[in-house]
């Protein structure tokens, strides 16, 4: 079992009283549940915008992923890691760590560019990522990264990566498509799709944050989010799948990568067999937890090198 840093202490504590009762520290330390899923997931769905302020996603008009928020479990402050720009956030949220373990820390960032190298690496010169650790941990896994900025994809070893596909010029629309060929065709065997779109992110530079542009922008997304769900519904997919819904930042005005509440602070959603509906996630929530959630479902154990946890008050 790997000790979660934030039940260090109080399991600590009551390990006297594990033993009194004669109950499991692990079970005690988690409100009674032990920490391992009841059921493998068989599919991961991460749908992500970039650059999604909490109040942008409450003022547009957004009916599909305000149905994950109904039927799954939410949080609206969660927390992104600094600086708080797009490729350390991507990369924190698909490794389960901070710029300062996987030492992407700017956009900029490649693998013979670097200013901080990461603390553990693989082979080839990269930080562990979700893909590596399923590709490694779950048998048969196949795994799909669908984006369209093409800097996303550079701190990931491609190696661990089965399906890929890049639309330039913010296209996306092929992008929703393409994950569900990629599920449908691999309906037999467990899968992992990571499905980006840069589209909200590049029209709040152009318009700014919480422009009508900006907010439009989220609802057209929503649109293609919809289309995906009533296909997947169709071909009897969707219902035992988990889906989650994230971003990597907010913004001010037309910028970001400062320290503001308006820039640290992004939704954080999962639907799914085994998650809570309706919940309301109050712990405290990073985007680094995604990774860690996602290994979880698949019931794989972290590597050491990562520090997400997994928000388990998101469990029945």
């Amino acid at each position: 079992m790997r000790l979660s840093k934030r039940n260090f202490i109080k399991t600590s504590l009551i390990a006297g009283i594990a033993l009194t009762l004669a109950l499991p520290v692990e079970v005690l330390a988690t409100g009674g549940k032990a920490r391992k899923f009841k059921k493998k997931t068989k599919h991961v769905l991460v749908i992500t915008f970039d650059g999604i302020r909490v109040d942008g996603l409450a003022q547009a008009n957004t009916p599909n992923i305000d149905a994950l928020i109904k039927n799954g479990a939410a949080s609206m402050t969660t927390r992104d890691v600094m600086p708080s720009n797009t490729l350390p956030n991507y990369t924190s949220i698909l490794t389960g760590a901070g710029p300062e373990v996987h030492g992407v820390n700017s956009n900029s960032w490649k693998l013979d560019n670097f200013k901080l190298p990461a603390v553990e690496t693989d082979a080839d010169g990269y930080f562990p990522s979700v893909f590596k650790v399923l590709k490694d941990g779950v048998p048969g896994i196949k795994t799909a990264f669908l984006w369209n900025w093409k800097q996303l994809i550079y701190p990931y070893n491609q190696k661990y990566i089965d399906h890929q596909l890049y639309c330039e010029n913010d296209a996306y629309i092929p992008l929703y498509d393409e994950a569900f060929k990629f599920i449908s065709e691999n309906r037999d065997i467990p899968t992992f799709t990571f499905l980006y779109t840069g589209h909200t992110d590049d029209i709040a530079h152009l318009h700014s944050w919480m422009s009508p542009e900006y907010i439009k922008s989220i609802e057209e997304g929503d649109e293609q989010i919809g289309i995906l769900f009533d296909r997947l519904k169709k071909e009897g997919l969707y219902d035992d799948m988990h889906i989650m819904f994230i971003s990597d930042h907010g913004g001010i005005n037309k910028t970001h990568g400062g320290i503001s509440p308006e820039e640290m602070i992004v939704p954080w959603i999962i639907q799914g067999p085994g998650i809570k509906k309706g919940f309301t996630i109050e712990e405290p929530n990073n985007t680094v937890n995604t990774a860690s959630t996602i290994l979880y479902l698949f019931g794989v154990e972290q590597p050491l090198c990562w520090t997400g946890e997994v928000p388990y008050t998101i469990i029945k």
